[in-house]
């Protein structure tokens, strides 16, 4: 078949089922894998294309993939997992997409059930390869750590349901493609497509398949793939990483303070005031991540497509006027206590300053308001575009 580009190929459906398998240097494979597929539909009666995404291979891997009767995304210059499937999604013609790899790890007659679990109305579903694990196929560390770990962590987070959060082998309907809105590059498209999944309320469904060992050298790098997902399920939840922990330090830090103008003791140990700077440096640092987690998650669903239904209703309901009140009445007050510090150093005749406590309460407040307001603004900031 002639090489298309992304660009090239029409929008409208015409098939069943496209196949799209990633490419980097699988000179060994990739003939195979598009004769696998080739035939699954064929012998099936689907209506369907094989679409293999080079990413930049050096072997002539997409020649051999023409050869065989792919239809050849040829140039994909972003390198990344994530970067050869938006490539392959923007090619793909038909109403299912079903993602396997090049390395023949994966059973192509199992693209079959993807389909068949796709007509009875799932949108998204995804293998599990946990109990189907060849020796050999998977190292040991991915197998027992890496992936429970992530896999677990990804579900507590999102509250998903998935046993195998990275299969390679998955599939969805491609008119959920703009609901989904996946933009990672790398590894971590795989955590995205989850996430986003969950997140969108699709219907999902996950089935066990095999796990062979692979064809060729490995390209994945268990470290340096994990942290990316890792990093990915991070930044995709400012509400974990900012929002709870500042909560939790905020009011540690308030409660130390308190502790320290009550002249309470612990272990026969009266707090002083170092102890009352530790309490003032907790709360600021807690307004702080509360702030970035509020623009954080303003960002996410003024300009990402999310949804929070706590968040709008509170966008509804509190405007940068509140932000400004709240910011200048804490500002106020701490300026107050200020002012009482200074009257009665002046009334000491402007000698050594021993309203020490006073103090550090009086700057914390004035922090905390600061913060109040500068985040109000920025978070009207990123409200200006919102459509009401």
């Amino acid at each position: 078949m002639d090489r298309v580009t992304p660009a090239a190929v029409p929008v409208a459906s015409t098939l069943r089922v496209s196949v799209v398998i990633p490419c980097l240097n699988e000179a060994e494979n990739i003939q195979q894998c598009v004769r696998l597929a080739r035939g699954v539909l064929d012998d099936n009666g689907l209506s369907g294309e094989v679409i293999v995404v080079d990413n930049g291979s050096e072997d002539g891997s997409p020649e051999l993939a023409e050869e065989a009767g792919a239809t050849v995304v040829v140039h994909e210059p972003r390198r990344g997992y994530g970067s050869a499937y938006l490539a392959g999604f923007d090619a793909a013609r038909g109403d299912y997409i079903v993602m396997i790899d090049a390395d023949l790890t994966y059973d192509f007659e199992e693209i079959l059930r993807f389909v068949q679990e796709l007509d009875e109305g799932a949108q998204f579903v995804m293998g599990n390869r946990m109990k189907g694990i060849e020796p050999g196929a998977m190292p040991w560390v991915n197998r027992h750590i890496g992936n429970p770990l992530l896999s677990g962590f990804l579900n507590l987070l999102y509250r998903t349901n998935v046993g195998d959060a990275h299969c390679g082998m998955r599939a969805l309907r491609r008119d959920v493609l703009p609901v989904l809105d996946l933009r990672s590059t790398g590894m971590e498209f795989a955590s995205e497509m989850v996430i986003r999944a969950s997140r969108e309320n699709l219907e999902i469904r996950e089935f066990p398949i095999a796990l062979h060992p692979r064809g060729g050298k490995s390209k994945l790098s268990p470290f340096r793939d994990g942290w990316r997902h890792l990093r990915l399920m991070l930044v995709y939840n400012p509400t974990f990483v900012f929002i709870v922990p500042g909560v939790l330090v905020a009011l540690l830090g308030t409660v130390i303070m308190i502790l320290v103008f009550a002249h309470a003791s612990l272990f026969g140990r009266t707090f002083f005031i170092h102890t009352l700077i530790a309490g003032s440096l907790l709360v600021v640092i807690g307004f702080q991540l509360l702030g970035f987690g509020l623009v954080g998650r303003t960002y996410a669903v003024y300009h990402l497509g999310d949804r929070d239904r706590f968040l709008e209703r509170m966008q509804g309901r509190f405007r940068l006027e509140h932000g400004l009140l709240l910011g200048g009445v804490l500002m106020a007050a701490g300026l107050a206590v200020g002012g009482v510090v200074v009257g009665r150093w002046i009334s000491r005749g402007l000698g050594s300053l021993s309203q020490a406590r006073l103090a550090v309460l009086a700057a914390t407040v004035i922090i905390a308001g600061t913060q109040v307001v500068f985040t109000s603004f920025l978070l009207s900031m990123f409200g200006l575009r919102r459509r009401d």
